[in-house]
């Protein structure tokens, strides 16, 4: 039977999988200190994380039985790599896991600046309503510059063109036939 510790509240849908596997016993625990994770990690197999939970290579010198931690999420900076190089512990991510959500929220946050949005919140909270003032201006035809077409850059670009933006990139590790594939013109960063 393989243990795997959860920590920082990681969804229950998430794990669905994992609790139903008949061979994996699953202990979920929130808020533990560094102190308390090392006291309790040389009896897991497996640890499950998300950015509150720093994974340091104190934390490493005590699971005698870890084999992998994964990352709920994209980012790794809390997870000490060298110390889980060290030990033998194979770290994972979800590169894809934030992708849609971060896109949306790039575009809904261009749309609240292209429409005046939280200016005309701010007015109609204090009471007041100048609607010639909160206009603003559409997306459609307007050049969206994006700064890396990776995941997230590409999801972007997709819904921007969506809005019928014209979008160009900057993107040093992309060619331009695959820039073009997502619809982006390539520029350099200074144009």
């Amino acid at each position: 039977m393989m243990k795997v510790l959860v920590l920082d509240g990681v969804e229950e849908e998430g794990l669905a999988a994992l609790m139903l596997h008949p061979d994996i016993e699953v202990d979920v625990r929130n808020k533990l200190t560094e102190d308390e994770i090392c006291a309790i990690i040389a009896d897991y197999d497996g640890m499950i994380v998300r950015s509150a939970t720093k994974v340091t290579a104190r934390i490493f010198e005590h699971a005698d039985n870890l084999k992998v931690v994964g990352r709920a999420g994209v980012g790794v900076d809390n997870i000490d790599l060298a110390a889980a190089t060290d030990k033998g512990v194979l770290v994972v991510n979800a590169p894809d896991g934030n992708t849609i959500a971060a896109a949306e929220h790039t575009i809904a946050m261009m749309m609240a600046l292209a429409r005046n949005i939280p200016q005309a919140c701010s007015t109609l909270r204090a009471g007041k309503w100048d609607r010639k003032s909160f206009m603003g201006v559409e997306l459609r035809d307007k050049v969206l510059g994006i700064i890396g077409l990776g995941r997230i850059g590409s999801a972007v670009a997709k819904r921007a063109q969506g809005l019928e933006m014209k979008v160009v990139a900057y993107d040093p590790y992309l060619t331009e036939e695959k820039a073009q594939l997502q619809g982006a013109q390539l520029l350099p960063l200074d144009e």
